[in-house]
């Protein structure tokens, strides 16, 4: 090949590529969007302990971010006891922390069976009705009979009382 048509035709070829590249192009002016995301990725999930309070029940909700919490996970909190915050305003549990792990099974429509790693009879009453609550609690519509079992025993299928 001669090196004047070599030349001619890589010439040719890039005043094409030069025409080509500025066809359709049109200046614009700024487009602009919307304003990116922001916050959280993981989502709170906010859960019900049954605390107890000058010797009653009560309600305290936590958050929980991560994965959802199964009745047993949160019958785990509730056997940890308070944190510093709810200590502060004179919460406490009754339910000791040999009383976990726990184990939660569900039966016919409606109930729901509490193993505990504690015998049933060494529990005070009011530790009971928070484990029943608090496990009540878990359930959508929290229209739960609740059977708490514990070395061997069990306490009557119960509702929370509040």
């Amino acid at each position: 090949m001669r090196p004047g048509f070599a030349r001619g035709v890589l010439g040719a070829g890039l005043l094409s590529l030069a025409v080509l590249a500025g066809c359709g192009v049109r200046p614009s002016d700024v487009i602009t969007g919307a304003d990116p995301p922001s916050g959280t990725v993981a989502r709170a999930t906010t859960i019900t302990l049954y605390l107890v309070k000058n010797g009653r029940l009560s309600a305290v909700t936590r958050q929980s971010s991560g994965r959802p919490l199964f009745p047993a996970d949160r019958l785990a909190l509730l056997a940890a006891g308070p944190t510093a915050e709810e200590q502060a305003h004179g919460l406490t549990t009754g339910v000791p922390p040999e009383a976990a792990p726990f184990s939660v099974t569900a039966g016919p429509p409606g109930h729901l069976a509490v193993t505990l790693s504690a015998a049933v009879g060494d529990l005070p009453a009011l530790a009971v009705e928070q484990i029943v609550c608090t496990a009540a609690a878990a359930v959508p519509g929290n229209a739960a009979k609740i059977t708490v079992v514990g070395a061997g025993r069990n306490a009557d299928a119960r509702e929370c009382p509040e």
